[in-house]
């Protein structure tokens, strides 16, 4: 197991010094706060990832949940993140004072969460989701629902889940068909069946908040006929006592990865008497839940690049361990009489370390950036400053999600092939790290749901309004780059792919203009790899430029060993990551229409 799992300094760097988190922490929301106090929350974070979670990571994965005689069993650590962690406020902590939250912008909250990920990615999951539905309570549900459920949510008492997928519908919303009816007695009657519900039963929780999508009689076909329901596994009686409501685990699913993270089949109404609660307006369920969906993306990102991170930190730990080797002379021998070489002095082993670390921080920096224009979208008190930082967020949340989950594949690959033989070893974490990430590239829409939402939908966005918004945040980089001795050829280089963008995007548009929308999206993930690797050198020129002016004026808060790393994993990014782009815009450039399916099928 390996000592380190994420890097403190350069999660409180891209925060403070990238991000600005003083320029959100100004706004009156969050004036009780001060960078100072915020980086204490994050060493408190830190600490209790390094007491409760890190250390049971393996264990947990080596002791999955389970389902026995009707119910989930989970580890014990799930009490201590729910319970400890509710107690520090870590399932509150983005909620306003007087939904018993402590108000902190999420730009500190998902550098706090990164940190947990890292830690052990199978138990923030459980408090995020409570979190998640506490969410929606408060902001679409009535005062008695709010008074009954999230007070107890918050302080980790009671779990919370989210139920849309259903059996015979998978992602396709529209085919569910879970049955809401409505009782004389003011609440409706739910029976149908929920898969897939990560957290949805274990013995540390008193109770389960479902907050659960389901169809009322007589509603619209479609999404349009969806309405949201809390839903929780014991309801409250008259007494105020927690009595069953019919809801059952049914099952739950043995997964490659996540093993500690329990994932169930739940039913509802096997007995006629589970009782739902209306939230909001009926038909108006898949827009509630859409409008939390840029959280839940921002946490799937956060997750796929701190598990990333973990596997980094474990491969760097063993190049730096492993003798195994030695340096070519000038003469291309080897004297076998010196000592074995560490593989980190290996070009080929420092290349994939290198792409580990440019793709975890590229996309931290990324990931914050996006919780940081969810901040200001909220907080902004001009509605011009709302609508351009809600576009901003969504033009870059599909990448958000998208690029660690992807791309933190690759990632880890590289990790397992640093540790050679031993990477493909249970004894050796890199395994695990590997089976662990491949769920979130499927979590809240898969890469292809992802990418026809970027080119359909974003890129599309009010005439292409949020994509020249984008372009203007990145040209102030590539300006403020291009004035740095030694960042301008990389400034130069990424002008570029903001060409390339332009010319793929010229040549796709007209598809859609004539009402080719398959031959236009046909090739959107291509398209979402393509522009991923552009915003995050973006990311990277964001990085480099903080980074160099830091070593310039010598104003250093690090070391410059700090920065100058930072500047090398760039360098990095730009020389083998971004020239893929070229290829890409090749294949999105090309006027074949293999993919699409024929009258004549060759795909036997």
């Amino acid at each position: 197991m390996a000592t380190k799992y994420v890097d403190l300094s350069t999660v409180k760097f891209f925060m403070n010094a990238v991000q600005l988190v003083h320029t959100v922490l100004e706004k009156n929301t969050y004036q009780d706060h001060d960078p100072e106090s915020v980086n204490l929350f994050l060493d408190a974070v830190k600490q209790f990832a390094d007491k409760e979670l890190f250390p049971y990571f393996k264990e947990m994965d080596e002791q999955p949940a389970r389902y026995h005689k009707g119910c989930i069993e989970v580890h014990p650590q799930v009490e201590k993140m729910m319970k400890e962690g509710g107690a520090m406020g870590l399932i509150a902590a983005p909620f306003n004072y007087e939904d018993g939250g402590l108000q902190i912008p999420l730009l500190v909250n998902t550098a706090a969460s990164y940190i947990l990920d890292a830690a052990n990615n199978h138990l923030p999951g459980y408090a995020g989701l409570t979190s998640g539905a506490a969410e929606l309570i408060i902001e679409f549900g009535n005062e008695t629902l709010k008074n009954q459920y999230t007070p107890k949510m918050l302080s980790g008492e009671w779990g919370g889940t989210m139920c849309l997928t259903e059996p015979q519908a998978g992602s396709s919303l529209s085919d569910i068909v879970t049955k809401a009816t409505p009782d004389e007695r003011g609440y409706y009657k739910i029976s149908g069946q929920k898969i897939f519900i990560s957290g949805g039963d274990h013995q540390y929780a008193d109770n389960i908040v479902h907050l659960l999508l389901a169809r009322i009689e007589g509603a619209p076909a479609g999404t349009k006929g969806i309405s949201l329901f809390v839903v929780p596994k014991k309801r409250l009686d008259k007494n105020n006592k927690l009595v069953f409501n019919d809801v059952t685990t049914v099952a739950d699913f043995q997964k490659m990865g996540q093993k500690g993270y329990c994932t169930t089949h739940l039913g509802f109404g096997d007995h006629d008497d589970c009782q739902g609660y209306l939230v909001g307006e009926a038909n108006k369920g898949l827009h509630y839940m859409f409008l939390m969906m840029n959280g839940a993306r921002i946490a799937v990102g956060r997750t796929a690049s701190a598990i990333a991170s973990g596997a980094y930190y474990a491969s760097l730990e063993y190049a730096n361990e492993r003798p195994q080797g030695r340096k070519l002379a000038s003469d291309g021998t080897k004297n076998l009489k010196q000592k074995q070489s560490l593989i980190v002095e290996h070009p080929d082993v420092r290349r994939m370390l290198l792409l580990q670390k440019a793709m975890v921080e590229g996309s931290m920096n990324l990931i914050f950036k996006a919780a940081k224009y969810h901040d200001l979208q909220h907080t902004s008190s001009e509605e011009n400053e709302k609508h351009k930082y809600h576009s901003l967020l969504e033009m870059i949340i599909p990448v958000v999600k998208t690029y660690p989950s992807e791309a933190g594949i690759y990632s880890i690959n590289n990790g397992l092939q640093v540790l050679g033989g031993y990477g493909f070893c249970s004894d050796f974490i890199l395994q695990q790290y590997y089976r662990d990430i491949r769920i979130c590239s499927i979590y809240e829409g898969t890469t292809g749901i992802q990418s026809q939402d970027l080119l359909g939908r974003k890129m599309m966005l009010n005439d292409g309004e949020g994509a020249q918004l984008l372009m203007a945040e990145i040209t102030q980089t590539l300006n403020a780059a291009s004035q740095i001795p030694g960042m301008e050829v990389w400034a130069k280089q990424l002008e570029e792919q903001l060409q390339r963008t332009q010319e793929v995007l010229n040549h796709l548009a007209p598809f859609a203009m004539k009402g080719d929308y398959e031959r236009f999206l046909a090739d959107a993930s291509v398209f979402m790899e393509f522009f991923s690797l552009i915003l995050v050198g973006w990311s990277w020129l964001e990085i480099g430029v903080v980074s160099k002016r830091a070593l310039i004026t010598g104003n250093n808060s690090h070391e410059s060993s700090f920065y100058e790393s930072k500047l090398d994993t760039l360098e990095y990014f730009f020389v083998y990551e971004l020239p893929k782009t070229k290829g890409l815009a090749e294949t999105l450039l090309h006027p074949s229409s293999v993919t699409i399916k024929k009258e004549k099928e060759f795909i036997t």
